[in-house]
């Protein structure tokens, strides 16, 4: 016994040592969404509505795009375990020409996404600021995306702390892009809540820059030789890139789309509704970054450890990173138990507001722990390649089970915001089930 306790310190201290700057990372990007919605809630209401509309509807096509990129991490992962130099650079090279495909189509839904607002009914005066929003945006994407798969390459090969420091110089910078577009200083006109999607894309192309630039710079990637020449597409490297990346997208897309849903659902209830919302989803978004950078570092452990034929350390390690995220957002659920108000104090000040997002703060806490280990499952998976089935488990456990149930008792039986918070808890909390009965079906050592 000693020696398995032994064990899984030595192999906890070493996830968290890798994944500690990639949950860093991962608060620190979530802090650019987390100042814009406290900037815009300090604006009106109507300016917050409209940045929580705009984000809830263009975060699951961003997410499909940039979780698709997460495939480079496990390929470059298992390449590095089986000591395959050569193929790491010749991986990272063909992501390029996926971010390059995924650019294109999602630049031009992202600035037509009005089209969807008023099919589904979001109240009028909110959908200017939502749309204007979002072309603010669309100028930034490239950039996002260059950057998500520069970041996931170098995730992959256990390199984690230099996006945490371009993370951290954004976030500050963020701040001032924003003061000096939302309220019209230093000459530029008062854009409101349109001007965080404006400040969002110079935060993108600053990131990326800086990052791509470290990438050519840094010796130990030299080897990899990931600049040195253009390649044309290469149709095998880019199937199994996206044979992983593609299911991975849309898994997290449609969990992120059960979130956007409600979201879109609140719009239509009241602005009250949308932007109490938005400060009990923004909360909980946050802490679900801890467990979502622990994933990454999950799926780097698992993938390494597959790469040098151990299915044995990849099962032990995928389920220590399990444990250590369910544990985690055990902690997390005790924090929104304890000081919901406290919390929402931050966000606003509207009387109407603040009692109904403390409400769902409530609610917010008690989908933590499932939270905590469907990600961790899926970071396992994950770093085994195996994205399809997770794919299906998503949609069960997200548009089967959790949607409807939150539409019929938030909408249909008129329980509102409430009823469609239990469909979030029953939507992860089947996911957490599905993804950690697969991971262990798959690791068992015969």
């Amino acid at each position: 016994m000693s020696d398995l306790r032994k064990s899984i310190q030595k192999e906890s201290s070493l996830l968290l040592k890798l994944g500690g700057p990639i949950i860093a990372t991962q608060l620190l990007r979530t802090g650019l969404n987390f100042t814009d919605t406290v900037m815009a809630g300090n604006l009106s209401a109507l300016d917050l509505a409209g940045v929580a509309i705009g984000n809830a509807i263009y975060m699951p096509i961003a997410i499909f795009c940039m979780a698709t990129l997460v495939a480079i991490n496990p390929i470059v992962s298992q390449l590095l375990g089986a000591r395959k130099f050569d193929e790491i650079g010749r991986s990272a090279r063909q992501m390029f020409w996926v971010i390059l495909f995924l650019t294109i189509p999602c630049i031009i839904i992202i600035r037509n996404l009005d089209i969807i607002m008023r099919l589904i009914g979001v109240t009028p005066e909110i959908i200017p600021i939502a749309q204007g929003y979002l072309k603010g945006i669309s100028w930034g994407i490239l950039p996002l995306f260059a950057y998500a798969g520069v970041r996931y390459f170098s995730e992959g090969l256990s390199v984690t702390r230099p996006a945490m420091y371009i993370a951290a110089v954004s976030l500050v910078l963020n701040v001032g892009a924003n003061y000096v577009l939302m309220y019209g200083k230093l000459g530029f006109p008062a854009m409101g809540g349109v001007g965080a999607g404006y400040a969002t894309s110079l935060l993108n192309l600053f990131s990326a820059i800086v990052f791509i630039s470290f990438t050519m710079r840094f010796k130990p990637f030299k080897r990899f030789n990931i600049f040195a020449r253009i390649k044309k597409p290469d149709t095998v490297l880019i199937k199994e890139f996206l044979r992983i990346g593609l299911p991975n997208g849309v898994s997290s897309a449609m969990e992120v789309l059960l979130f956007a849903s409600v979201s879109l659902l609140m719009g239509t209830l009241s602005v009250s509704a949308a932007a109490s919302h938005q400060v009990a989803l923004n909360v909980a978004s946050t802490m679900f970054m801890i467990p979502f950078g622990l994933s990454m570092a999950i799926s780097q452990r698992v993938g390494f450890s597959l790469g040098q034929g151990s299915m044995a350390k990849a099962r032990f390690r995928g389920f220590v990173g399990i444990g250590i995220c369910g544990l985690i957002m055990t902690v997390t659920a005790i924090f929104l138990f304890t000081i919901p108000e406290s919390i929402v104090r931050i966000y606003t000040s509207d009387p109407a507001v603040k009692d109904m997002a403390i409400s769902l703060l409530f609610m917010a806490g008690l989908f933590q722990i499932s939270d905590g280990f469907q990600v961790g499952g899926f970071g396992a998976l994950r770093g085994l390649k195996d994205t399809r089935v997770p794919m299906i488990a998503n949609f069960i456990a997200y548009w089967v089970i959790g949607f409807p149930a939150g539409y019929i008792l938030g909408i249909q039986l008129g329980y509102g915001p409430q009823g469609l918070w239990i469909g979030l808890i029953s939507g992860l909390s089947v996911a957490a089930v599905l993804h950690n009965y697969r991971f262990n079906k798959l690791s068992k050592v015969v």
